[in-house]
């Protein structure tokens, strides 16, 4: 036997912490929801929570291919709805009532006032789809 064979009786390993973390459902959900809540900045979440933001879209797009919110599946299917026209000569100025209002699922809006241009409507419109 060699000299130095006979003096490695002992290996230390220095171990840090783990560079690939675990998120649970629920974290991933409250980290993307925080990342695209209305004025959030995603790049400034990424950093909080100290993830990359290429994470951060996959796990978007992962939710979005597997239709994980399950009160979709709940949700009625589109079709048309009864418009109805009220005349109420007391309402306030035409100006500042909306001239359309798009009920959305979940209890959601849209208002659409006269002023807004064709381009914006439809805009707003694809949007929602």
């Amino acid at each position: 036997m060699r000299g130095w064979e006979r003096s490695m009786g002992q290996i230390t390993v220095f171990s840090g912490p783990e560079r690939r973390r675990r998120w649970s459902d629920e974290e991933r959900l409250q980290i993307l929801t925080e990342a695209f809540s209305p004025g959030a900045c995603v790049a400034e979440v990424c950093r909080r929570h100290d993830i990359s933001t290429a994470l951060i879209y996959t796990w978007r797009r992962k939710i979005r291919e597997a239709q994980v919110d399950p009160a979709s599946d709940r949700l009625p299917a589109p079709c048309f709805a009864e418009a109805v026209v009220v005349d109420d000569e007391g309402a306030a100025h035409p100006s500042l009532q909306p001239a359309m209002i798009v009920e959305l699922a979940r209890g959601k809006r849209v208002n659409i006032f006269a002023s807004a241009s064709p381009a914006q409507v439809v805009a707003a419109l694809k949007a929602l789809r």
